[in-house]
């Protein structure tokens, strides 16, 4: 009964179009169907085996004016529809009223899942909770693929939530806890616990703030966001430096990373001494844990509350998140700060 896959992402946005545009010009996904209906308008777009579906229309406006544009539905791919809603329940989660005849549960803030049935959707079906007209298919090869998978999936949470939450994503959705680790930057601290499927296809980063601690990162997420959401959809990625240039060129905007990072990178791993120069020229961030290393690359919101974001992430090897990231920045930042007084 456990979550087995992520057959597709919804995001809600204010202007459907405009958030189909970024998607497709900027990131290279390909708009393959769309459903309209009086009270709900989407599209669904695909690249690599990512599905993102983007809506809006009156059922989405609560949402949006509550939290602004963001992820709405996390479908989960499980063998047993029925008995993974039993189990959410017996967890303290809710079956949520649907007017398509899907089984929605409830998630975290007002993120809900929708569960599909094995074969859970693959590339080449549509979600079957709505009617879908197919558009044609653009020539081949005109759109290479570069975002390969979902890596991972952010989600911040209110302070004092996060062990409650694991816990529900543990015994309703079969997950298994995979990773934790409390990160202090500075005079701020947050906690986080990873939370994956046995099948490696659902993963959940889940972040609170120490209330005990000053505000953060975090802490401005929740106030833009009112209350707990996801913060942002992780990409998979083969070739970082090659698809930031690429999505540069598209009119993707990348947060920018100080100078001192990559000679404090030399320093922290020294066998990426070769790779330097185009990690720099792209701002691309390295981590390394016991299995391998990691690059990533967090793009700025293109959402107007400053709310969802996205990250390009390549592996070799590494099974963590990034984290010594967050420190190596502050340390870097505080270095050109100090340098510059």
């Amino acid at each position: 009964m456990s979550a087995q896959n992520i057959p597709f992402v919804e995001l809600y946005a204010v202007d459907r179009h405009k958030t189909v545009e970024y998607f497709t010009s900027s990131f290279g996904f390909q708009e393959i169907a769309v459903s309209e209906s009086p009270r709900l308008s989407s599209s669904l777009l695909r690249q690599g085996q990512v599905r993102l579906i983007v809506s809006s229309g009156p059922d989405t406006e609560s949402f949006l004016e509550e939290h602004g544009d963001g992820v709405a539905d996390i479908a989960l791919g499980c063998d047993d529809v029925s008995a993974t809603a039993a189990a959410v329940v017996a967890a303290g989660g809710r079956v949520l009223p649907s007017g398509s005849g899907a089984t929605v549960v409830s998630g975290f803030g007002d993120v809900r899942h929708t569960l599909v049935g094995a074969p859970h959707e693959g590339a080449g079906e549509l979600p079957a909770d709505r009617t879908w007209t197919r558009l044609e298919p653009g020539t081949p090869g005109e759109q290479p693929v570069a975002v390969l998978s979902l890596d991972h999936i952010a989600v911040c949470l209110n302070a004092g939530s996060l062990q409650d939450a694991v816990r529900y994503y543990i015994e309703g959705f079969g997950c298994e806890r995979f990773y934790s680790e409390y990160v202090e930057v500075g005079t701020q601290a947050m906690d986080s616990v990873v939370v994956r499927s046995p099948s490696g296809g659902v993963t959940f980063t889940i972040i609170e703030p120490d209330p005990s601690r000053e505000p953060g990162q975090i802490d401005g997420f929740l106030r833009r966001n009112s209350g707990s959401g996801v913060q942002h959809l992780a990409f998979l990625v083969d070739d970082i430096v090659a698809t930031v240039r690429n999505f540069r060129d598209r009119g993707v905007e990348f947060l920018s990373t100080p100078a001192a990072y990559y000679e404090m990178l030399r320093e922290r791993i020294p066998s990426m001494a070769d790779q330097i120069a185009n990690l720099s020229d792209t701002h691309v961030l390295a981590d390394c844990d016991e299995w391998g290393y990691l690059l990533q690359l967090f793009s700025r919101s293109p959402h107007e509350r400053n709310t969802l974001f996205y990250e390009l992430i390549q592996r070799r090897g590494a099974q963590g998140f990034g984290s010594a990231n967050i420190r190596a920045l502050y340390e870097a930042v505080e270095r050109e700060r100090v340098a510059s007084a």
